[in-house]
């Protein structure tokens, strides 16, 4: 009442580029380079958010946020003097399923992600907040709530935080979600194929994961029928964590390719014809595996790639799949 509204341009889209030296603004798209005011599918420009007393307005209607994620971010994500992180952990994750873009895909996301990386959010919080992720994956959850907690999960996991738990909803989640928008006009960024894969690799590389069962579940997931054809880049993210998984010194030759022959399987069994939604999907996510293969993966941007052990076996049985499908188009 009385204060004056004080317009600030503000990076805000999951496509943001570095604002800070040690509190980077790359939300749950980092993967995608985009300029740094996009939001959503090419083509869909973001717009400007206004700071008011401390909440975010877009569009007429306030977030009415106890904290200013904004601030702390501006201040290289410090925890506020005087600030409970109990407290501030249960509202960062309350944002990462708010049915408002700006605020699920915003500041919060960034300053969650760097107080895990961090500690500051040390160990008994982050069990907390994965078992909060965990029961996300339930039926009933709202869709951004189902695909925003794998990232957060893929924070966690990232640190070594592993509860059989978490495993098991998400492996029951991963390739029974039918709503697999990339975007939505109101939601933003919802993604569930790409979220669900980073969180995928991570588990891929975890020393307490068989690197066998995220092949596995990768398998169920590029095999689950759909309509969904991937528009915004899933099969590049899929394929990036079915490499991360592939570099597991864990795996055998004969282990690292014997997921290919369900879906060589599938593949053969496809009517002559057009090509199914899911069978697109999920060749161009295999030429885009064959790629990482033969080059290597980064683990993360900028980090140099990592190769994969039974480079040539994954490549040969990749070309034989491939070839078997192209028999069957008319």
């Amino acid at each position: 009442m009385g204060v004056p509204a004080v317009e600030t341009t503000v990076i805000h889209s999951a496509h943001a580029q570095h604002q800070s030296s040690d509190c980077q603004l790359f939300n749950s798209h980092e993967w995608e380079a985009r300029p740094p005011t996009a939001r959503g599918p090419a083509g869909h420009s973001g717009g400007r958010i206004r700071i008011i007393a401390g909440h975010a307005v877009r569009g007429g209607l306030a977030s009415l946020l106890v904290t200013d994620w904004y601030k702390i971010y501006s201040d290289a994500c410090a925890v506020p003097p005087g600030g409970d992180l109990d407290e501030l952990t249960a509202e960062l994750a309350e944002c990462l399923r708010d049915p408002d873009p700006e605020v699920r895909d915003g500041y919060p996301y960034v300053v969650l992600r760097t107080w895990i990386e961090r500690d500051v959010i040390d160990g008994d919080r982050r069990v907390r907040l994965g078992d909060d992720m965990a029961a996300r994956f339930a039926a009933g959850s709202p869709i951004q709530a189902r695909t925003f907690a794998p990232l957060v999960l893929d924070m966690i996991v990232s640190r070594g935080d592993l509860r059989q738990e978490w495993l098991d909803a998400f492996v029951r989640w991963y390739p029974a979600e039918s709503d697999l928008r990339g975007h939505d006009a109101q939601l933003g960024w919802l993604h569930a194929v790409a979220h669900g894969a980073d969180l995928l690799g991570a588990l891929g590389c975890h020393r307490e994961v068989e690197p066998v069962e995220m092949l596995d579940l990768a398998t169920a997931r590029l095999l689950a029928p759909t309509d969904y054809l991937y528009a915004e880049r899933e099969d590049d993210r899929l394929a990036r964590a079915i490499a991360l998984t592939l570099t597991n010194p864990k795996l055998t030759a004969d282990r690292s390719v014997a997921w290919l022959d369900d879906i060589g399987a599938d593949f053969r069994a496809v009517a002559r014809g057009t090509t199914p939604t899911y069978v697109s999907n999920a060749l161009r996510t295999l030429r885009m595996l064959y790629l990482l293969t033969d080059l290597g993966v980064p683990p993360q941007p900028g980090q140099p790639p990592r190769q994969v052990p039974h480079r040539d076996a994954v490549k040969r049985r990749l070309v034989e799949v491939l070839a078997d499908d192209a028999k069957s188009v008319g």
